[in-house]
C-alpha cells in the first residue's frame, strides 16, 4: 500500500493489479500518475482501480474539482486550443 504521493515517485508496480486510492489529491494528475504505476510494461493482468470516498466530506469536493480540472485540461491543453 502506498499513498498517492509515494505512488507517483519513480515506482513501477507491474505486478500489482489492484489500486486503491484513499487519499485523493486536488491535482488529478497526481492520482492519474499513481494509477499509471500499475499499468507498466510487464503487466499481464487487468488493473482495477478503487477510489474510497466518504459521503458528505471534503473528499467529495476534491473529486468534483479534480473532474472539472480534467475536463478543462482536455478542452484546453490536450486539444491545443489555447
Amino acid at each position: 500500500m502506498l499513498s498517492t504521493r509515494a505512488g507517483g515517485l519513480g515506482i513501477n508496480l507491474a505486478t500489482a493489479d489492484v489500486v486503491i486510492i484513499y487519499d485523493s489529491d486536488w491535482n488529478p494528475q497526481v492520482d492519474l500518475q499513481a494509477m499509471d504505476r500499475a499499468h507498466r510494461i510487464g503487466q499481464t493482468k487487468t488493473v482495477r482501480v478503487f477510489r474510497l470516498i466518504t459521503e458528505h466530506t471534503v473528499e467529495e469536493r476534491i473529486i468534483m474539482r479534480a473532474e472539472m480540472k480534467l475536463k478543462l485540461d482536455n478542452l484546453v491543453i490536450q486539444q491545443g486550443d489555447l
